[in-house]
């Protein structure tokens, strides 16, 4: 153990002094912690030629949780020419150079298969409390990992005030026990030996890669928004208070009470603080005012985004035409409470992973790899991995290129083919039984315009030569053994937390419910998520799905709402530069599992 924590400082660029060594090795769990001040120490403003020392003080610092500057560095060529031990005091003869020669060829002394075998298990699901916080507590209303559904919601009594949330934060996510699991037979199910004759019951429910049929036309853009009304209104039409529903040049003169459903078109504020929203349908225009002393109403008003499509019951006064009316009820298309549906299997989210960028988190990525091969954890951990049958990427499997001004700077791998390239090394260690199902994100090599084509094969051919691996466009829609998950990468989150108070990347789980509200996973048009007018709009929610799963923000959420599972999936890369300008502290390294119908969150750094 105590040749892979100097590697691992050493292929990092840090020179680990005596005191610290021993600082890190009193620790409970050396090798996990080493991991996480290594994390800790890549945030500091480092280039890959230096090399750093690290001493007693600043693992103390670490360890405390307090944050470190002025580290003192050198250049990583001066340190190789000095040929001299890495540490003296643990042998004068120990060179790093014969430290990794011998991890590399697995000639290090390991504890022996019966020992791991002997080693007591965990018997429940815990945290260990005494791993070191890489990134600072968000305070949140509840803090329980998600688990089975009460009873009563199971028997479809479903009460608003017991949808429980978990966001992600260190106190929610269960660690990885420092297990490792080593099996003469585990190459079995790698793909790479012979493909797997597991039976999947996979459906691909909505794929849009490829129907794009858009010219760009101003016609299109007519045919978009119309497809977008007619669909939504069908959804609105099935609620009893719209049943009967008029279009807006239908309105009489003498008419006082309405039912409409509308596009929303302006919304204003008035001096007097009262909320004027302009509506629309294909036969015209009518503002409608929502009064400030109907607390409940004006805050629902507050809610609502251009473009979306809403039902609204109005009053009028007789002989005023359509000239204006006052809202009494706001009704969005909402999703109706669906039944939990049985599994026996586990489905495995992911999202962000951004290989190629200098801050990916590939040794936590490698911890996961063997996670999910059974090969690392405990023994309930590695059951749960066992029964994981689906994995699912949604978006941002790579850094990209060209994605924002400067990124080559804080990029790894400067190729778009070679980042795909080393994706594929990891998944294709991934046993060969789990099916992987790849939509795009806006760092991906797909068109940036919603909805996003599945990548391309020329950019990732070798991902594409994995025989278990699925493209499909985001959004996609799939179906696995039964299980509806729809999968959206999330990038209308920055509309959503810019145009709606009280709306916040960090609760992302708040903004998901209200986009399953809305029936849409983009409404805004124009703004920050660009969005093709294509002939159909098929951001719009048609189907209500069993799973949402989202990415983009790189923060962990979980809520259950209407029993649909609403789940974004995190990040492996730790804060970026954007995200400490915008003061966004990521989760990352945690990974969210169905397992069976109960929801998990491993964490893996």
């Amino acid at each position: 153990m105590s040749s892979e924590i100097l590697l691992k400082f050493a292929k990092k660029g840090f020179n680990l002094s005596p005191a610290a060594y021993s600082k890190i090795l009193e620790s409970n769990d050396p090798l996990t912690l080493t991991s996480s001040i290594i994390v800790k120490l890549k945030s500091s403003a480092l280039t890959k030629d230096d090399f750093v020392s690290v001493n007693e003080d600043i693992i103390e610092k670490l360890i405390n949780g307090e944050n470190v500057d002025n580290l003192e560095s050198k250049d990583i060529k001066s340190i190789q020419n000095q040929n001299k031990p890495l540490n003296k005091t643990i042998n004068n003869d120990l060179k790093i150079s014969k430290e990794i020669e011998d991890i590399e060829n697995n000639s290090i002394e390991r504890e022996p298969e019966n020992a791991i075998k002997n080693r007591k298990p965990e018997t429940e699901l815990q945290i260990e409390n005494n791993n070191i916080k890489t990134e600072p507590e968000m305070e949140k209303p509840q803090t329980s990992i998600e688990s089975e559904l009460d009873e009563s919601e199971e028997d479809g009594e479903f009460d608003a005030s017991k949808i429980r949330y978990n966001p992600g934060t260190d106190a929610q996510a269960e660690k990885i026990a420092d297990i490792k699991n080593i099996k003469d037979n585990h190459k079995i199910c790698r793909r790479n030996m012979e493909e797997s004759n597991v039976e999947y019951d996979f459906e691909i429910l909505q794929d849009t890669s490829n129907k794009s049929y858009t010219s760009g036309e101003i016609g299109n853009l007519i045919s978009y928004f119309r497809s977008r009304y007619e669909k939504e209104a069908e959804i609105l039409s099935k609620r009893p208070e719209l049943r009967v529903y008029q279009k807006i040049e239908d309105i009489s003169d003498d008419q006082t009470d309405l039912a409409l459903i509308l596009m929303v078109n302006e919304i204003r504020t008035t001096k007097k603080g009262h909320k004027l929203i302009e509506f629309e349908d294909e036969t015209g225009t009518i503002p409608i005012l929502f009064s400030k002393d109907n607390t409940e109403l004006y805050n629902e008003a507050e809610k609502l985004v251009k473009d979306e499509v809403v039902g609204i019951l109005a009053s009028k006064m007789q002989g005023s035409g359509n000239q204006l009316a006052i809202g009494n009820q706001i009704i969005h298309p909402g999703v109706p409470r669906i039944p939990q549906k049985e599994m026996d299997f586990g489905i495995v989210f992911l999202s962000d992973v951004h290989i190629g960028s200098k801050t990916f988190l590939p040794e936590a990525f490698e911890r996961f790899i063997m996670w999910i091969n059974g090969e690392y954890g405990n023994e309930e951990q590695v059951r749960i991995a066992n029964d994981v049958k689906y994995l699912i990427i949604g978006g941002d499997i790579v850094d990209g290129i060209g994605v924002y001004p400067n990124q080559e700077k804080e990029l790894e791998i400067k190729d778009i083919r070679q980042q795909y390239d080393k994706a594929a090394s990891y998944l294709g260690q991934i046993r060969s039984d789990i099916k992987i199902i790849i939509t795009p994100g806006n760092h991906d090599a797909s068109r940036v315009a919603e909805p996003q084509p599945a990548v391309p094969e020329k950019y990732a051919k070798s991902l594409y030569e994995l025989n278990n691996v699925e493209f499909i466009s985001n959004p996609g829609y799939v179906s696995l053994d039964g299980i509806k998950v729809l999968i959206y990468h999330g990038r209308s989150f920055d509309d959503m937390a810019m145009n709606v108070k009280g709306f916040s990347h960090e609760r992302n789980d708040i903004l998901m419910e209200e986009l399953l509200k809305k029936r849409h996973l983009a409404p805004i048009y124009g703004e920050r998520t660009p969005l093709a007018s294509e002939l159909e709009d098929y951001l719009v929610i048609s189907d209500v799905p069993d799973v949402f799963h989202t990415g983009h923000v790189h923060i962990n959420t979980h809520k259950v709402f209407n029993g649909i599972h609403l789940i974004n999936s995190g990040t492996f890369q730790t804060q970026t530069e954007f995200q400490k300008i915008y003061n966004i502290e990521p989760t990352p390294a945690e990974v969210p599992i169905l397992d069976k119908g109960v929801y998990r969150q491993l964490k893996f750094i």
